[in-house]
């Protein structure tokens, strides 16, 4: 049995760390409710892409790979997305020559042939994603904590709340406004229980798992590459020489045979051109959940260097590639993602309506202290 003082102090806990965290909740709830329709929400704002052709056979990598060179002359094509469910056409990240490394060009292709249709004029779907998972321009660390803190919010209220049942159809309308919406605070909550366990465990993973692992690997790496020989810089020349890439469908192929069932959704290509140039195959897995398969292959040889398949990596791996799909509801077709939006708005409403009793609450203090310091006076004067 819980003491009255342990609740106190609890209650205490769940206010503060609701109040500190309640405007960076709120946009990262809001925009996540949101951005499960990302593929949609850019779709909707660029209607011309909507009314391209849906192929159910795609161009080759290799056609879509050449009308890009054709069009961008001496642009570097970075990654390659392919068709999907939603988007019928390939989109490719292009960055021109000259333009800074975090500058680039989003560029739609028709599936059937590959040719370029031209930039995409608005990324709304993407700019939402990066809000909700960077707050734009912060680590990904930072949306981690905010999960963290949310499990410790549904902790403990939780604990405070004890007699769940009862306050899950529990709706006083006639009282006053902080008992109204302390009602409808605790009754979102419940109702959502499950959904918001979910929600703040996986964005709590995939937000600081990676800062947990780049910390592990420092610690355990970093001595042993201190005392391995650096490898010989190679002369200018060596490096200008252009070398013959393999076929982009070549290597696809490769990366379906080292993964079976891999449902390639990127194509990521980096050093183009070079002896060590990488052709990197990531995506889904056909019949599985898991969203983490890779295969990364030397362009120039056609060789498998690295391969992941969160299937046979371990019990880690297969949790960590789990994350994501179950994070943003994208594995169940649309009504799966209209369920993730009308849960995924409880959280907003938590913070709304857990800042407005906060507020009331204080408010309400004051008038108390106010009232009794009036009294207060009134005796004394009597006196």
């Amino acid at each position: 049995m819980t003491s009255q003082r342990t609740l106190n102090r609890l209650f205490v806990l769940h206010s503060w760390a609701g109040i500190v965290t309640g405007l960076l909740m709120f946009i990262v709830c809001f925009s996540g409710a949101v951005v499960v329709f990302k593929n949609e929400i850019d779709l909707w704002a660029n209607p011309s892409l909507a009314q391209l052709p849906r192929s159910a056979t795609p161009a080759p990598l290799d056609a879509v790979l050449t009308q890009l060179h054709t069009r961008y002359p001496g642009a570097t094509v970075e990654t390659i997305a392919l068709p999907d469910a939603v988007n019928p056409s390939y989109f490719a990240f292009v960055r021109e020559r000259g333009a800074p490394a975090s500058t680039r060009t989003k560029v739609a292709l028709r599936s059937d042939t590959g040719a370029v249709v031209g930039p995409v004029d608005s990324q709304l779907g993407q700019y939402l994603r990066m809000l909700h998972v960077f707050l734009f321009f912060g680590p990904r660390w930072i949306v981690g904590f905010l999960g963290a803190a949310m499990l410790v919010l549904i902790v403990t209220g939780i604990v405070i709340h004890r007699k769940i049942l009862a306050e899950l159809f529990t709706q006083r309308w006639g009282r006053s406004f902080r008992v109204v919406m302390s009602d409808l605070h605790k009754s979102a909550g419940i109702w959502g229980l499950f959904f918001h366990i979910l929600i703040a465990t996986t964005g709590a993973w995939m937000g600081l798992a990676p800062l947990f692992e780049q910390g592990y690997k420092y610690v355990t790496t970093s001595s042993i590459e201190a005392a391995a020989p650096k490898p010989a810089r190679k002369a200018a020349g060596d490096a200008a020489e252009p070398v013959r890439m393999q076929s982009l469908d070549a290597l696809h192929a490769t990366a379906q045979q080292a993964v079976p069932g891999l449902e390639a959704r990127y194509v990521s290509m980096r050093r183009w051109g070079t002896d060590t140039a990488e052709a990197s195959f990531t995506g889904n897995l056909d019949g599985h959940l898991a969203s983490t398969a890779r295969v990364d292959t030397n362009a120039a040889t056609g060789v498998p260097k690295k391969v992941h398949d969160p299937r046979t990596a371990g019990f880690w791996s297969l949790v960590n590639g789990l994350m994501e799909p179950l994070h943003f509801g994208d594995f169940g077709g649309l009504a799966l993602k209209w369920l993730y939006f009308f849960l995924g708005m409880t959280p907003a409403f938590l913070s709304i309506s857990g800042t407005l009793i906060w507020l009331d609450a204080r408010q309400q203090r004051r008038r108390e202290a106010e009232a009794a310091q009036a009294s207060a006076g009134g005796m004394a004067a009597a006196g």
